[in-house]
C-alpha cells in the first residue's frame, strides 16, 4: 500500500484551480435536492420517451409518411455523440444545452420529441491508450509503485521546454481548418496512467484500463449520469455503444458499407493518405493527438541533376556515389508553372541532407523527413526502406551547379543559401522563381548585395529574371513590382513578405496569364496541370506529397504520407458534390438550414475541396468492413447515418451492448441487410425479406413506422469544428443512401467555449468538468448560464459568475412564489385597476410574446433576458410601484405571473419550473408536458404609457441625484434635499415646430416595418442638428418598431393621455421619491405659461418648462414648509 501511496504523491501536480471560488451552498443545496427529486421523476414516469403512432392508432401506408407527419407534428433532433475515453467537460454541454433547449421549446409547441444519445468508442484512441497501458503496468507495475517523484521531476523539466519552432505555406486553392478538437485535447503528460488519474479514476483501478473492452464498460454509465443530473430530456432506452461490441450495431455498419459500395461511393485504388509506419495503417482524424482535419498536401517534385559539384561537397559524396551517377536535388513545388523562371536553388546552409539511393545509378538529395514520405509513396525500390549513402551539409552544397528543368537558364543555376528554408516543410530544397516568388526575389537581391558575406558569386544571384506571368495588377513581374510596393528591403521582412506572397499567388493563379513556355496566352489555372503532366511525362519530376502540418498519431508516431492500395469513399465525385451543394445552398428553402452563413459558407468551402477518404484500417476498435474483413471501418465512416439506428434501438436491444433483445425480440442475425433496407424505406417488403429474417410482418412495420415518422432529422448540433469531416460526411452519405423525403432538414454548429473568457485548459486549471459544473452551480443554474454564454459560431464564454448569481436569484423567486401562494392576504382581489395592474399585465403579454419570438429563433442568450431577467424586472417594478402607490399587488395578476414564469423557463430551468407548477400551483402533471402559454397581442398604447411611467420615475430620481452633485459641488441649486421638497412636472401639450422636418424625414424613411436607416441618416446630417433632432428620430423609431399605430406618431399624438397619467403616478412618485408636494404643469407653446390640473393658469414658470416635450417632461425642485 506504501508503494501505492508513494505513486500517487508523484502524480499530484501543483495546478491551482482558477475557477471561483463558492463560499455559502445552502440555497444551491436546495435546488440540487428538487432537481434531483424531478430527475428521478421524469424517469420513473417515461416523460422523455417518445413514440411514433403506432400501426393499430394509424395502419402504415393509410397516409403518407408526410401526412403522418403533418397529424402528428414531431422534432427528431441530435448532437454528435460524445466519444467514451473520458467524461464530459463543459464544453460538451454547451453543445447539449443547444439541442436541449431546442427539444425542449419543441416539446412546448406540441410536438411529440425524440433527443437520443449514443457513445462512440470507434477508432485508434481508446485502443491506443488501453495499449499505452500494458507498456506502462509493464515499465512501473500494476499500481504504477515503480514511478517515483524522481521521475515526476524528470518528467516536468521536460514537458517545460520551449517547444520547436514550425512553417507553413498554404495552397491558395484549398480551405484549411484553423482549429481542431484534437490539438485542444491534448494533455502535455507522458503517461497515459498520469492522464487516467486526471480523469478521476483511482490509481489501483487504472491497470483495467489496459482492457479496451473496460472504458466501454466504464465511461458511458458516467456519461449518462452526468448528462441525466444536467437535466437532459434524453429517451435512453435508445442508446447504444458503437464497433461489434453490439452486434445490431455492428450490422448496421456493414449494410451501411455494403450499399454504399454497390453504389459505388466506396471504392479500391492507389491514392494519397496520412499514414503512421509504427501502427502500419492509415491515420484518420479520430486516430491522431494532433493534427485534426489536416491532409496531405500535393506537390511536383523536380529532379535538379548535379553537373558540378561544390568542393566541399564533392568531398562529401566522394567514394558513396559512383561518379557516373545521376544525382539530383529535389526541390517540391506547388506552381509547377513558374518553373520556366528558375534562376536559383536553395537550401538552408545549417540543414543536414541525406543522398538517398533510388536506383542503381539515381540519388536524391533531401532531408530524412521527405525520404521518409517518400519511402510510402512507390519513390524508392521498396516500400517504407530508404538506403542512405551520404549525409552532407547544406551549406557545403552552395555553388554546385544543377540542371533545372523548364528553365531558360539552359547551362543550369547554382545552389544558394536561404537561412529561412525549413527541414520540416517540403524536401528542404527550394527552387527559386524571382519573377513570381517575393520570397525568392528578396533572397536573391540580398544574396547579390552581399555576395561576398554569403560566400557566393555575386553573379551566381544576378541571372535574368524573365517574366513567366502576367498579372492585371502587378504586370509581368509580380513579384519584384509587390517587393518594391511594400517596401521590402529584406528576407528578414516576413510579415510584408508573406502580405506580398498571398497577394501574388492568389493574382496570378485566379487571374494570370502564361507569359512564356508551349502555355504562353493560356489562363493559369488551365495551363498549371498542363505543365505539371509535361514535366512527369519527361520523367524530369515525379509526384510527391506530405502532411500539410504536424501528425501525430494516438500511438505518438509523426505520420507521414503513403500512396496505398486502399478502400475510400470517393467523396467530392462530380454528381454527389453537385447535389450536396444543391442542398446546402438551400436556394428553393427546402434544402439544409444552415442556422448561420458563416456554418453555410464552411460547408461550401469543404464540399469543394474534399475528395476521397479512406474509409478502413486495420487498428484500434470498430466494424470489420463485410466484404474485406481483414480492414475496419474508420470512426468518421461508422457515425455518418447512425441517427436512423436511434429511430429503432430500442426494437432491437434492452442495453447498450445489445445483450438483451429489445421490444420486437429480434436477434443481431435476423437484421439482415434487406431488413435494414426496408426500414429505412429503401425497398418495398417481400416473401423473401419475411423468410429470410423470420422477423413477423408486423415488427417489421413497426420499426418502418418509426423510422418513417422520425426521419428525417430535423436538428443536428455540434461544434465547427467538425465542419471539415463529420458534418459533411453526414450529409454526404444521407445523400446517397436515403430517398431525398429522409436528408437532414438542418445543422446548427456552435463555436468553442472559453471559461471566465480564457481557453479552457486543465494545466492552467482553467477546466470544468459537466459533473464539477452541475455539482457547483446546480443543473438550472448552470443551463441558464450556458444560455446566456451564446449563440452564435464565435467562441461563447461561460460566465461562472452569471450562474453563481443565478442560484440566488432562482432561490429568491422561488421563494417569493412560495409566499404569495401561501399568505393570500398579502394580495387584493378586487377589480384590476386601470393603471399599474394593466400595465403591468400588459407588460407581461409583451414579454411572453418577444420569449416565443426568440425561442422560435433558436436564439437563447436573448431568451432567457425575456424569460427571466425581464420579466422578473416587470415584476419587481410593478411591485415597488404598488408599495409606493400604498396598494396591495392584484392576485390574479400575481399568480399569472408565477405561472408564466414558470412556464417561460420550463425550456432553460426544468426543474425549478416543474416545483414551481407542481408544488406551488398545484397543477396535475409535469410542466414538461404544458405548452407555451398564449398571450394576447401587446396593447402599444399601453406599452408607450409603461415606458414613460418608467422613464418619469428614473428621470425624476436621476435630476434630483443630478442637482444633489451639483450642491456637493459648492454650487447654488435654489433648495435644500435634506428639508421638504416639492417636484413641478412640467408636460408640453404641443410639439416644437422644429420637429415637423424631421417627422416627414423618418415618414419618407418608414416602409410600414422597419425605418431605413442608410436612407435616412444622410438627410439627418445635412440638417446640420444631429445632436438635437437623433434622440428624437431614435424616439420615433421606438415607436414605430413597438408597434404604435404609424398615425399617432407621425401626427405627433401621443398613444396615451400624459397628464392622466401623471396624475396616477402621484401617490407612487411622492413615496418613491420622498416628496411633500408633486405640482403637474399643462405648458403652453413656449414654455412661459401653463395650466395646473385643477385648471388655474400659472405663469413665470422655471426656465426647465420651456425643454418640455409631449411625453418628455421636465421637472423644477423646490423646498416647501412643513
Amino acid at each position: 500500500m506504501a508503494s501505492v501511496e508513494s505513486a500517487a504523491k508523484a502524480l499530484e501536480t501543483v495546478t491551482v484551480s482558477k475557477t471561483k471560488e463558492l463560499k455559502g451552498t445552502e440555497k444551491r443545496d436546495t435546488l440540487i435536492q428538487i432537481e434531483k427529486k424531478y430527475q428521478q421523476q421524469w424517469e420513473r414516469d417515461g416523460v422523455f420517451q417518445p413514440n411514433a403512432p403506432t400501426t393499430t392508432e394509424i395502419p402504415l401506408h393509410s397516409i403518407s409518411p408526410a401526412e403522418l407527419r403533418e397529424k402528428f407534428p414531431k422534432f427528431f433532433g441530435t448532437m454528435a455523440y460524445p466519444y467514451m475515453n473520458g467524461t464530459l467537460h463543459v464544453g460538451h454541454s454547451f453543445s447539449v444545452s443547444k439541442i436541449e433547449f431546442t427539444a425542449g421549446f419543441a416539446r412546448m409547441q406540441g410536438r411529440r420529441v425524440l433527443f437520443p444519445m449514443g457513445f462512440h468508442c470507434t477508432g485508434m484512441p481508446i485502443k491506443a491508450c488501453a495499449d499505452k497501458l500494458i507498456n506502462e503496468v509493464k515499465m512501473f507495475g500494476k499500481n504504477f509503485e515503480g514511478y517515483s517523484e524522481e521521475d515526476a521531476e524528470e518528467d516536468n523539466a521536460k514537458k517545460n521546454a520551449a517547444p520547436a519552432p514550425s512553417a507553413h505555406r498554404e495552397d491558395v486553392t484549398k480551405f484549411t481548418a484553423k482549429k481542431g478538437k484534437a490539438a485542444a485535447k491534448v494533455v502535455k503528460m507522458k503517461y497515459q496512467f498520469q492522464i487516467m488519474r486526471t480523469l478521476g479514476i483511482p490509481l489501483e483501478e487504472i491497470h483495467l484500463f489496459a482492457d479496451p473492452g473496460h472504458w466501454l464498460e466504464h465511461f458511458p454509465p458516467l456519461c449518462r449520469r452526468d448528462l441525466t443530473n444536467f437535466g437532459c430530456r434524453i429517451d435512453w432506452r435508445r442508446s447504444f455503444v458503437t464497433t461489434d461490441a453490439n452486434p445490431y450495431y455492428d450490422s448496421f455498419v456493414r449494410w451501411q458499407m455494403n450499399r454504399l459500395r454497390e453504389l459505388k461511393k466506396i471504392k479500391f485504388g492507389k491514392r494519397y493518405t496520412i499514414y503512421s509506419p509504427k501502427d502500419g495503417q492509415p491515420c484518420m482524424d479520430h486516430d491522431r493527438s494532433e493534427g485534426e482535419a489536416v491532409g496531405p498536401q500535393e506537390y511536383t517534385a523536380l529532379k535538379l541533376k548535379v553537373l558540378d559539384w561544390a568542393p566541399e561537397a564533392k568531398e562529401s559524396v566522394k567514394g558513396r556515389v559512383p561518379d557516373d551517377a545521376n544525382v539530383f536535388f529535389v526541390p517540391a513545388t506547388l506552381r509547377p508553372e513558374t518553373m520556366y523562371g528558375q534562376t536559383c536553388c536553395f537550401v538552408g546552409p545549417k540543414i543536414t541532407y541525406g543522398v538517398f539511393k533510388v536506383s542503381e545509378n539515381d540519388y536524391y538529395v533531401v532531408t530524412d523527413r521527405a525520404a521518409r514520405n517518400m519511402a510510402y509513396q512507390g519513390i524508392f525500390p521498396q516500400n517504407g526502406i530508404v538506403e542512405k549513402v551520404a549525409d552532407v551539409i547544406g551549406s557545403a552544397c552552395v555553388g554546385t551547379l544543377v540542371k533545372a528543368p523548364l528553365s531558360v537558364h539552359k547551362e543550369g543555376v547554382r545552389i544558394l543559401p536561404m537561412e529561412t528554408v525549413l527541414p520540416t516543410k517540403g524536401t528542404g530544397v527550394v527552387t527559386s522563381v524571382p519573377s513570381d516568388s517575393p520570397d525568392d526575389y528578396a533572397t536573391v537581391t540580398d544574396l547579390a548585395k552581399k555576395a561576398d558575406y554569403y560566400g557566393i558569386k555575386k553573379e551566381w544571384a544576378e541571372l535574368d529574371i524573365v517574366s513567366i506571368i502576367s498579372t492585371p495588377s502587378y504586370g509581368d513581374l509580380a513579384a519584384p513590382f509587390l517587393v518594391k510596393k511594400l517596401k521590402i528591403a529584406s528576407p528578414k521582412d516576413t510579415k510584408q513578405l508573406e502580405e506580398a506572397k498571398e497577394l501574388a499567388y492568389k493574382e496570378g493563379y485566379y487571374q494570370g496569364i502564361m507569359n512564356y513556355g508551349d502555355f504562353k496566352g493560356e489562363k493559369v489555372e488551365i495551363a498549371k496541370p498542363k505543365v505539371r503532366q509535361q514535366l512527369l511525362d519527361a520523367g524530369e519530376g515525379f509526384a510527391y506529397a506530405e502532411p500539410e502540418k504536424r501528425i501525430v498519431s494516438r500511438s505518438g508516431d509523426d505520420c507521414c504520407v503513403a500512396l496505398m492500395d486502399q478502400w475510400y469513399l470517393d467523396y467530392g465525385e462530380d454528381s454527389w458534390k453537385k447535389t450536396a451543394l444543391e442542398y446546402v445552398s438551400d436556394a428553393d428553402r427546402k434544402g439544409l438550414n444552415t442556422y448561420s452563413l458563416e456554418t453555410k459558407n464552411g460547408f461550401e468551402g469543404v464540399l469543394n475541396w474534399l475528395n476521397q477518404w479512406a474509409c478502413a484500417r486495420t487498428y484500434g476498435l470498430g466494424s470489420k468492413l463485410p466484404w474485406d474483413p481483414q480492414f475496419l471501418v474508420e470512426s468518421l465512416s461508422d457515425s455518418t447515418i447512425y441517427m436512423a439506428y436511434y429511430t429503432i434501438a430500442h426494437f432491437l436491444h434492452q442495453d447498450i451492448f445489445g445483450k438483451t433483445t429489445g421490444l420486437l425480440d429480434i436477434k443481431p442475425d435476423q437484421m439482415t441487410d434487406e431488413v435494414w433496407d426496408y426500414v429505412f424505406a429503401r425497398r418495398d417488403l417481400t416473401e423473401d425479406i419475411l423468410t429470410q429474417s423470420n422477423i413477423s410482418k408486423e415488427s417489421l412495420a413497426t420499426m418502418r413506422r418509426e423510422f418513417e415518422y422520425w426521419y428525417p432529422l430535423d436538428l443536428r448540433v455540434s461544434g465547427k469544428d467538425l465542419i471539415p469531416n463529420h458534418l459533411t460526411f453526414f450529409l454526404y452519405i444521407h445523400l446517397a443512401i436515403f430517398p431525398p423525403e429522409y436528408w437532414p432538414k438542418g445543422v446548427r454548429a456552435n463555436g468553442h467555449l472559453l471559461l471566465n473568457g480564457e481557453k479552457m485548459s486543465k494545466s492552467t486549471g482553467n477546466f470544468m468538468t459537466l459533473d464539477g459544473m452541475v455539482k457547483k452551480y446546480g443543473a438550472d443554474a448552470s443551463r441558464i448560464a450556458l444560455a446566456d454564454a451564446g449563440d452564435g459560431v464565435a467562441d461563447a464564454n461561460f460566465e461562472e459568475d452569471v450562474a453563481d448569481n443565478n442560484v440566488l436569484r432562482l432561490f429568491t423567486l422561488k421563494e417569493w412564489c412560495e409566499e404569495q401562494v401561501n399568505d393570500p392576504s398579502k394580495l387584493r382581489s378586487d377589480t384590476k385597476n386601470p393603471f399599474l395592474d394593466r400595465l403591468f399585465e400588459n407588460e407581461m403579454n409583451t414579454i411572453v410574446r418577444e420569449c416565443r419570438q426568440h425561442y422560435e429563433a433558436t436564439d437563447y442568450k436573448l431568451a432567457v433576458k425575456s424569460a427571466l431577467y425581464d420579466f422578473i424586472s416587470a415584476r419587481d417594478f410593478y411591485r415597488e410601484a404598488c408599495t409606493a402607490a400604498g396598494i396591495k399587488m392584484h392576485r390574479d395578476l400575481v399568480l399569472r405571473y408565477i405561472e408564466l414564469q414558470a412556464l417561460l423557463l420550463a425550456v432553460i430551468a426544468p426543474h425549478w419550473s416543474e416545483y414551481i407548477w407542481l408544488e406551488i400551483l398545484k397543477k396535475p402533471e409535469t410542466i414538461q408536458n404544458a405548452l407555451f402559454p398564449d398571450a394576447p397581442a401587446p396593447n402599444p398604447s399601453l406599452t408607450a404609457e409603461r415606458e414613460y411611467v418608467r422613464a418619469v420615475s428614473s428621470n425624476i430620481t436621476s435630476a434630483e441625484a443630478a442637482q444633489q452633485k451639483k450642491k456637493a459641488k459648492g454650487r447654488e441649486i435654489g433648495f435644500d434635499p435634506k428639508k421638504p421638497k416639492k417636484v413641478t412636472i412640467f408636460a408640453a401639450e404641443k410639439f416644437p415646430a422644429w420637429q415637423e422636418k424631421y417627422i416627414e424625414l423618418v415618414r419618407e424613411a418608414y416602409d410600414g416595418e422597419s425605418v431605413n436607416d442608410k436612407e435616412l441618416t444622410p438627410k439627418i446630417s445635412k440638417m446640420g442638428e444631429m445632436k438635437k433632432a437623433m434622440p428624437f428620430v431614435q424616439s420615433l423609431k421606438r415607436r414605430l418598431l413597438a408597434g404604435e399605430a404609424a398615425s399617432n406618431v407621425f401626427e405627433r399624438k401621443l398613444a396615451f393621455d400624459e397628464i392622466k397619467t401623471l396624475k396616477q403616478m402621484v401617490p407612487g412618485l411622492k413615496k418613491a421619491a420622498n416628496l411633500k408636494v408633486v405640482n403637474i404643469v399643462h405648458v403652453a407653446e413656449g414654455g412661459k405659461t401653463g395650466t395646473m390640473v385643477d385648471g388655474s393658469e400659472v405663469s413665470s414658470l422655471a426656465p426647465s418648462a420651456e425643454h418640455a416635450v409631449p411625453g418628455m417632461p421636465t421637472f423644477y425642485f423646490e423646498n416647501v414648509e412643513e
